[in-house]
């Protein structure tokens, strides 16, 4: 509640009540209108008598944006007055704070929980970016959560927020230190591609539990800031190789080397056609129709892929519906795919492995031919290593990464291989080893879906499991 002996100001058709924050120039409260059934709102109070032209600029900006702006995962502005003394923002009100206090409350975030909220905060990125709108100050305590039970992400505070061009350089610092490219400090020369640093610095913080700047000491965090060290990942807790990439790309000190808005996007780590939406459903219907097509007329590794792709479509579908009994049918049907699934899998592994075999003897000239190429030979070693380890069935990533190391090597040597029966045995060798990490890559992710799909709870269960560290 507000302190004792001080009372927040009064506003006509609101009752104001406890203090959510404070920020440089305004207080935000928790307020009831007293009608409309007492809805409940945020009321952002800004005093004129601290306003210098700086702060007059940042709320005419933020009022401006947030008038034109409507998103599911941007905090909405429901209206704004004025009196003699203060300003207002009625601003839609989120239950459960800010994401700083969710991650504080839980230390660290498991990569699935991050992953949705990351979603989440690109797709409210990829609408502003499309407006040539830069927010300039993202932070944990600026992202605010729904509710704490199936939370959504809702990007606030806009007081720093510039309509940006790609071309734009401004020379004003804004932001949080912590969270700041160091191209703001360092050189005062930026543009959007600041947000980028922050998100990527977001992220850090969600997973490992505290920002890379981290310091004890403004000078600390200086030094840190202007530093020409590269950032490094703790090697705990374990990401997978595609969070770690993603991490690596954002956090480049250098905003000509960090990954662009386009690449962040299209990530896959951020996947954004695979995040739970309205088209979700619609998209896992039209991929089994065909799955179901492919099966009937015998083509059992194209339905099995296509099955595989559904459930990527399915297991959003299951977060996004609300409705309890169209979520039990989904579930039920998702259940009946899962296991028609599996039965293909053991037909085309079947087949597979027998084709693997066949292959074998062509693997075993190449490697006749290439004991003059020591590096050749221990690639094709290292793709002997992979096959074997997939007919034994052993470790699925640890296959594929086999796999891929193997090809990597492949590929350099093919292009530097003269014509003739070395390079088709060798281009053949390689479409064969592509064909097979690519159905590993789908087996993996099929194994992922089928895990997430059982869950029940999706999020919820995370959260909650989550809330029991606290």
């Amino acid at each position: 509640m507000a302190g004792a002996g001080w009372a927040p100001p009064h506003l006509e058709d609101f009752i104001l009540t406890e203090r959510l924050g404070s920020g440089t120039y305004a207080t935000v409260f928790k307020a009831y209108r007293k009608k409309n059934a007492r809805e409940v709102v945020a009321i952002k109070c800004v005093s004129k008598k601290t306003l210098n032209k700086a702060s007059v600029e940042n709320l005419l900006t933020e009022i401006e944006i947030l008038k034109t702006i409507r998103h599911p995962h941007i905090v909405e502005l429901k209206d704004f007055q004025w009196d003699k003394e203060h300003i207002f923002l009625i601003m839609e009100f989120c239950a459960g704070g800010d994401l700083s206090r969710f991650i504080h409350a839980r230390r660290i975030l498991p990569e699935k929980v991050a992953r949705i909220f990351l979603q989440q905060l690109a797709c409210a990125l990829k609408f502003l970016h499309d407006k040539n709108i830069s927010h300039l100050d993202l932070k944990p305590q600026n992202i605010l959560l729904s509710s704490l039970y199936k939370p959504h992400l809702k990007l606030a505070d806009f007081g720093f927020a510039q309509h940006m061009s790609p071309w734009d350089e401004k020379h004003v610092l804004r932001g949080s230190p912590l969270y700041m490219a160091p191209e703001m400090v360092c050189s005062r020369q930026y543009d959007a591609r600041v947000d980028l640093w922050s998100v990527g610095v977001i992220l850090y913080e969600a997973l490992f539990g505290r920002p890379p700047f981290a310091s004890k000491s403004f000078a600390e965090l200086e030094d840190k800031i202007r530093s020409n060290q590269p950032i490094e990942l703790p090697s705990r807790p374990r990401l997978s190789s595609e969070c770690r990439d993603l991490l690596q790309r954002l956090l480049k000190r250098d905003p000509q080397e960090r990954i662009s808005f386009k690449e962040f996007f299209s990530h896959p780590f951020v996947d954004m056609e695979h995040m739970p939406s309205a088209e979700s459903l619609d998209k896992a219907t039209s991929l089994v129709t065909e799955a179901v097509k492919k099966d009937q007329d015998g083509d059992f590794s194209a339905a099995l892929s296509l099955y595989s792709k559904a459930l990527e479509y399915f297991v959003p579908a299951l977060r996004y519906e609300v409705d309890a009994r169209r979520k039990e049918a989904i579930r039920a049907k998702v259940s009946q795919y899962i296991s028609r699934a599996e039965q293909l899998k053991v037909m085309v592994t079947s087949n597979n492995k027998t084709l693997l075999q066949q292959g074998r003897p062509a693997r075993d000239i190449l490697k006749e031919m290439s004991k003059n190429k020591p590096r050749l030979y221990a690639a094709l070693e290292v793709a002997d290593a992979a096959v074997a380890k997939e007919e034994e069935g052993g470790d699925d990533g640890e296959t594929l990464d086999l796999y891929q190391q193997s090809l990597g090597e492949l590929l350099l040597m093919l292009a530097a291989e003269p014509t003739g029966r070395r390079r088709e045995l060798l281009h053949a060798e390689i479409q064969t080893l592509m064909g097979r990490a690519e159905y590993l890559k789908e087996q993996i992710k099929m194994k992922e879906s089928q895990w997430e799909a059982e869950d029940k709870e999706g999020l919820s269960d995370s959260v909650r499991t989550s809330c029991t560290l606290q």
